[in-house]
């Protein structure tokens, strides 16, 4: 049995219907008939993520110029970077699903985890104000965000490529598949005709910083 949710996060709210609407899927609402569920919390949230992540980059890296900065908060406010913490909370096991989302995998899905994670930071604010979600946010930056989440696959290929090749690689959008609210970007990335690795994402962003990852991963040690 999953651990009450409250107590995985350290907050129990005071109006307990603003966490069960963060939880609730479109589905479940659709077919329970209330007609209550996340995505107007999960506008909200995204932009108090945006806001504490911002602030606590500016504050952390003094020297650092805002193209840096906006490349960091960017791989922060990622959606896998969203699915990886909301799978550290354990929070599928806790969403309020239609039978169709329940049926076909949708409390693993990332997409559907980063949405209700950016849902449940909108009804923490507002809840308890600015400085309860705020502090939610920056414990996870502070755990993950040197080296895991910062990591720019992306920069460290180009890096690599340009030293041994005097070239960068080159990206190409292979695939976009699935309805338009929940696509799968497929991207492979090459240098010349040769394959270098593959990737995906739910943007092309995140589906190239894949494809780079799968590339680095395949090199072989000296070519690093």
């Amino acid at each position: 049995m999953a651990e009450p949710l409250e107590a995985v996060i350290g907050y129990r709210f005071r109006d307990p219907s603003l966490l069960k609407q963060a939880l609730s899927h479109k589905s479940f609402a659709s077919e329970s008939g209330t007609g209550v569920y996340n995505e107007r919390l999960e506008f909200l949230g995204d932009s108090v993520l945006a806001a504490v992540v911002a602030h606590q980059l500016f504050a952390e890296y003094p020297q650092e110029p805002e193209g840096t900065l906006s490349k960091k908060k960017s791989l922060l406010v990622s959606r896998p970077s969203l699915a990886a913490w909301a799978e550290e909370i354990g929070l599928g096991a806790h969403l309020y699903l239609g039978v169709g989302e329940e049926t076909t995998g949708g409390r693993a899905r990332q997409s559907l985890l980063a949405n209700a994670l950016e849902a449940l930071l909108g009804a923490m604010y507002l809840d308890g104000g600015y400085d309860a979600s705020a502090a939610f946010i920056r414990a996870w930056c502070s755990r993950k965000h040197r080296g895991l989440m910062e990591t720019d696959h992306k920069s460290r290929l180009q890096e690599l490529l340009q030293k041994k090749h005097k070239t960068p690689p080159t990206y190409e959008l292979t695939s976009a598949a699935g309805p338009d609210h929940d696509k799968t970007f497929s991207v492979l990335v090459r240098i010349g005709a040769r394959e270098l690795g593959r990737g995906t994402g739910k943007n092309k962003k995140e589906a190239e910083q894949a494809a780079a990852s799968d590339a680095l991963g395949r090199m072989r040690p000296g070519e690093e």
